[in-house]
């Protein structure tokens, strides 16, 4: 099955189906996956989005609204719905789906929407929502499945026959005792092969992975990669199950991290939909913008003190800038490196002193290759060998430098407590600017002039 791409042919289509009739559309909804009609909804107006879910079964209503971006607000879909609609299509939703739409919603509206649903539903969504969104208790589905130590293999399948009527799959079957505390894992493959007298407490695998629900998301995400699970049991303090977070959950997470980590280097606030408007955009953005233009001064002051030198040295403009940028080209890909080494990872000192190192030695070998184009083109375009040996030196050390600050930046940030991906790229582009306008100048002072 091929990825679904967002086309003109099919808003087309739907936009079309929602002007000729109930039938039509039902006819049209029918060629395309849950996940594919959440996608088409970002192009519909917010009257049609709730046209569409009111005509769906149930079942598929759910679906959509929980593959809906954040962004396009599915929470806003069930404000609009009848009430006895709405409590149908929660009812189909996981519990951490409806967690997750319904913690966008005030609270009054919140305790609106529960007060209609069965009660055994309504507690298990008012307990997700206590815990914070970004930690493993905020991402966890309460629906598990356990089976308690004491009992045979025929009567653990019972329990797990009976359970799995309202899971749609499982993995893995936590075990616990009496007083719901986590004990280990079993497969069911080892359940199966085991003779049927066999105690569950034999079967179990105790050297096992799990989180506690205050564990950051982050974190959950790495070790389901790190381990290959398919899922994670959610404990509190006490080893109490609460819960199971699954892999197509954790994969939602690796990408709003990614993302939040590009949009950070970029100099743009995670708070900024990607889908949203242009004031949302510019109050984003131009905070940082400020907070560069002040670094910039700092550049340019570095430029003002060297004015006698470039007004005698016209030459020396052009290769500012290429010195300049190819610095903070060279430290934005040790940064990228660097940052996203941290963010799989927290590295130890010898990681960390080995990161620099590496990016040393990577900023001399390209500083002195680049450098040494520079130095050709200063010499035989401008025919001058003391400017291409000037150009050449202030390039390979901008490189080095810029090799060295955007390794060592990030880890030191990090070390302090410091967002690493939020504060470097700004610092960083003020080292590399000034360094190689210092380097350039300095030394075409001493050796031009």
């Amino acid at each position: 099955m091929q990825s679904f791409e967002l086309n003109r042919t099919d808003i087309q289509r739907l936009k079309q189906a929602l002007e000729s009739g109930d039938e039509e559309l039902k006819a049209l909804l029918s060629e395309y996956h849950a996940s594919e009609i959440a996608i088409l909804f970002a192009s519909l107006p917010q009257e049609s989005r709730d046209h569409i879910i009111n005509i769906l079964p149930s079942e598929t209503a759910s679906e959509i609204i929980a593959e809906m971006d954040a962004e396009i607000h599915p929470e806003r879909i069930l404000e609009n719905l009848h009430p006895e609609r709405r409590s149908e299509i929660m009812e189909e939703l996981d519990y951490d789906d409806a967690t997750d739409i319904l913690s966008q919603l005030s609270e009054d509206t919140q305790n609106e929407i529960l007060s209609d649903l069965d009660e055994e539903d309504a507690s298990h969504i008012r307990n997700l929502l206590t815990f914070e969104e970004d930690t493993a208790g905020g991402l966890m589905n309460t629906q598990v499945l356990k089976v308690n130590s004491r009992l045979t293999k025929t009567e653990a399948l019972d329990q797990i026959i009976r359970q799995s009527e309202e899971m749609e799959e499982f993995y893995t079957i936590n075990v616990v005792d009496d007083k719901n505390l986590l004990l280990g894992i079993v497969s069911l493959k080892d359940i199966i092969k085991s003779r049927n007298t066999v105690l569950i407490k034999d079967l179990i695998k105790e050297d096992f992975v799990y989180v506690k629900a205050n564990t950051d998301q982050e974190e959950v995400a790495r070790l389901i990669s790190q381990y290959n699970l398919t899922s994670i049991p959610v404990v509190d303090d006490r080893m109490h199950l609460l819960g199971r977070i699954t892999f197509d959950d954790v994969i939602d997470v690796m990408e709003e991290e990614n993302t939040e980590d590009i949009l950070k280097i970029s100099g743009v606030s995670e708070d900024e939909a990607l889908s949203g408007n242009w004031q949302e955009a510019v109050k984003s953005r131009l905070p940082w913008l400020v907070v560069n233009l002040g670094t910039a001064f700092l550049a340019s002051s570095v430029i003002r003190h060297f004015e006698p030198t470039i007004s005698k040295l016209l030459l020396l403009s052009g290769y500012m800038t290429m010195i300049a940028g190819m610095g903070g080209n060279t430290a934005t890909q040790a940064l990228a490196v660097t940052i996203r080494r941290i963010s799989l990872s927290d590295l130890t000192d010898n990681q960390a002193y080995r990161t620099v190192l590496k990016e040393f030695t990577v900023g001399l070998i390209n500083g002195a290759c680049i450098g040494l184009v520079v130095f050709l083109f200063a010499l035989f375009y401008d025919g001058n060998l003391m400017l291409g040996l000037v150009t050449f030196i202030a390039m390979t050390g901008n490189l080095l430098l810029a090799g060295i600050a955007g390794s060592s930046i990030p880890l030191i940030l990090k070390r302090i407590g410091i967002d690493p991906a939020i504060a470097s790229s700004i610092i960083i582009t003020t080292f590399t600017d000034v360094f190689g306008f210092l380097l350039l100048l300095g030394l075409a002072s001493k050796l031009l002039l």
